[in-house]
């Protein structure tokens, strides 16, 4: 317990999923979370749940809200450690039946999210001496899947950025870390969704149909992980979560 103590750690798309099982983890090992998500109601019952903490409503789009975000978090707890960039969702479409308008809301969520999160997060980490950025990318970003191409190229984005962030914050001396994770499937809401839209013999359900799904805790304990002085050495890294499904 502890490993993790007394730092502050902000999680977007926290109402459900992967983001709130990270911020459960999070606070179990003695971080103070802020919760966030466009899903008011949904958000405020989870963050009922978790002793201590903080839910802001929010759009990842919207950069003046990001500011906001950033300002209430340090107003409410002083500083900030943490960052995760969890918020996310997933259209189904390849590449012949793509809207232009769905590509670009992909990426004004996943891509823009990301950047503004970043963007945000590093001044008021900056003003505690450092912390840990941790993205959530996904497997679809490192295997093809022709049904998410939208998703996979914002995913694919995330990665891009992390290594450009971390490389940016070490060689101005900040003491921040920039990580991505990459899951594959999780028995969250998303992947339930996914497993109603995709076609059996779709090469995204290959770890499911074969070694079944993970868990929403596994990935919460690799951002556990990366949120702790445990990674101190682990720096703009892309770490797949799933199974082994992508070297299979």
């Amino acid at each position: 317990m502890g490993r993790i103590e007394n730092k502050v750690a902000l999680v977007t798309g926290a109402a459900s999923g992967l983001g709130y099982a990270d911020a459960q983890r999070l606070a179990e090992e003695g971080a103070k979370v802020v919760l966030t998500d466009v899903n008011e109601e949904m958000g405020r019952e989870v963050a009922s749940t978790i002793p201590g903490s903080l839910f802001l409503v929010q759009d990842v789009r919207d950069e003046r809200r990001w500011e906001a975000v950033i300002a209430e978090t340090m107003a409410h707890f002083g500083r900030l450690d943490v960052l995760v960039n969890n918020a996310g969702l997933v259209r189904f479409a390849d590449i012949e039946q793509i809207e232009l308008d769905e590509f670009r809301f992909h990426h004004a969520v996943m891509t823009e999210g990301t950047l503004l999160g970043c963007k945000y997060a590093i001044p008021a980490m900056r003003l505690g001496g450092g912390g840990s950025i941790i993205n959530v990318s996904s497997v679809g970003a490192v295997k093809g899947i022709g049904e998410i191409v939208a998703y996979a190229a914002a995913k694919g984005a995330i990665l891009s950025m992390t290594r450009s962030i971390a490389v940016h914050c070490q060689n101005h001396g900040y003491g921040i870390r920039c990580n991505a994770i990459a899951p594959g499937a999780h028995d969250t809401p998303m992947t339930a969704q996914a497993m109603q839209q995709v076609d059996d013999d779709s090469n995204g359900m290959e770890q499911i149909k074969s070694l079944g799904q993970g868990q929403p805790v596994d990935v919460a304990n690799l951002v556990l992980f990366l949120a702790s002085d445990e990674s101190r050495n682990i720096n703009g890294a892309q770490l797949v979560i799933d199974n082994c499904e992508t070297i299979r």
